[in-house]
């Protein structure tokens, strides 16, 4: 069995891991940001008390914060629409956005889980083609014994890294979602119209 292949390819897929949380961090730190920008102008459109309706219809924004709002907002101007219809559209609207927000988080949890499991893995088999070469070669000497697990370690150190950088990225990320989610929350509860029937 070719350990050192084997110890190669864990380190292959970590570093792919690390790439892989970096994009998601950055994209959906990206995305997010664009989200709590839009997410502040709508505030203003909805704060706005009497004008609410007109400035919401207003609203060309292509996230899907906006478009769930101004369509919740058309609904709630309807007549005839009961308050139970209003809180079920509510209701799939945010399952929706929820949706799209938290998108590609769960690649971040993945990696958090997996990276040290790989990492030791990694360990593993370094350390067992250091005991193959000593087996092999009737090598005695402790410094290539300690150059072989010190190597094989660096495994291990690189899957703990891995999965620190994905759980600080995931839990950041997490909040922001979770506060626009919210944000979300507060703007259907303040488009519902005060007079709507059960």
């Amino acid at each position: 069995m070719n350990f050192q292949l084997y110890h190669d390819l864990t380190f292959d897929v970590l570093y792919t891991g690390v790439a892989i949380s970096v994009f998601v961090i950055v994209e959906r730190g990206l995305y997010l940001s664009y989200l709590a920008l839009r997410s502040s102008r709508l505030s203003r459109a909805v704060g706005s008390g009497a004008q609410a309706p007109s400035a919401i219809a207003g609203i060309r924004g292509q996230d899907p914060i906006s478009r769930a709002v101004v369509r919740y907002a058309a609904l709630g101007t309807s007549h005839g629409v009961s308050r139970d219809q209003l809180e079920d559209y509510s209701s799939a609207l945010f399952i929706e956005v929820d949706k799209k927000i938290s998108a590609r988080l769960w690649i971040l949890d993945t990696i958090i889980t997996a990276a040290p499991l790989l990492g030791l893995l990694g360990t593993i088999l370094g350390i067992m083609q250091t005991f193959t070469a000593l087996a092999q070669g009737g090598v005695s000497d402790p410094g290539e014994v300690s150059r072989g697990i010190g190597t094989a370690l660096i495994a291990t150190a690189v899957g703990i890294a891995t999965a620190l950088l994905g759980l600080l990225g995931h839990n950041i990320l997490n909040r922001r979602a979770h506060l626009l989610t919210e944000d979300f929350k507060s703007f259907l509860l303040r488009l519902t119209p005060k007079g709507a029937t059960s």
